[in-house]
Formats: C-alpha cells, structure tokens, sequence
C-alpha cells in the first residue's frame, strides 16, 4: 500500500498507509487526525483542508483548478506548494508524498 507522511502542525510526523482511490484528505481524515478540518467534506468548497505539499512531488499531482486556486487565495497560509488535500488523489503514483497541514486561517 502507498504511504503518506503528513506533518502536522505541532510539528510531529506520521507515516499513513492506505488503499489507493481515496484523496489526501480522506486518508488524512481516516487516520483521525482532526486538525485538518475538511469541513465541506472535500467538495472544494471551503480550503480547511489546505496542506504544504513537498516540492519534489509537485510534478507528481494533477494540476490546480481554477476552484481550488480561488480558494487558496483566501488564506493568509498561502505558498507556492499550497494545495487542498481534497483535491489530491491518492495512489501509488503518490506513494511516499509528504504534506504538512497548513496553519488555520
């Protein structure tokens, strides 16, 4: 199974393994780790999914919708490796992606 490292905001880091078919959030969200608060529930709807994704896997994700930009432009968290884990699938073409949890707006 692919493995996700997601750090979080108080700095701890933790390695997921999980099936392939779901997004970054929902495996995240799976593994209760509830400061990610993916209130919309991964409709693209509200960026409290919002995550740093690490740089080297940039190339490796399906580029940003104009949706998911417009949101991100919401959040003072902003960066260039900004994007809404709800947006991500996740798969084995991610496996080992690291992503940390963007500070709350």
């Amino acid at each position: 199974m692919p493995t996700l490292i997601v750090t979080k905001r108080d700095g701890e880091t933790v390695e997921i393994e999980s099936k392939p078919g779901l997004s970054v959030m929902e495996v995240i969200r799976d593994h209760g780790i509830d400061e990610l608060l993916a209130l919309c529930g991964g409709c693209c709807s509200c960026a409290t999914c919002h995550v740093h994704v690490d740089p080297a896997f940039a190339d490796k994700l399906a580029p940003m919708s104009e949706d998911e930009n417009d949101l991100l432009d919401s959040s003072d968290h902003r960066t260039e490796n900004s994007r809404l884990s709800c947006q991500i699938p996740f798969g084995a073409d991610q496996d080992g992606l690291r992503v940390t949890i963007a500070e709350e707006d």
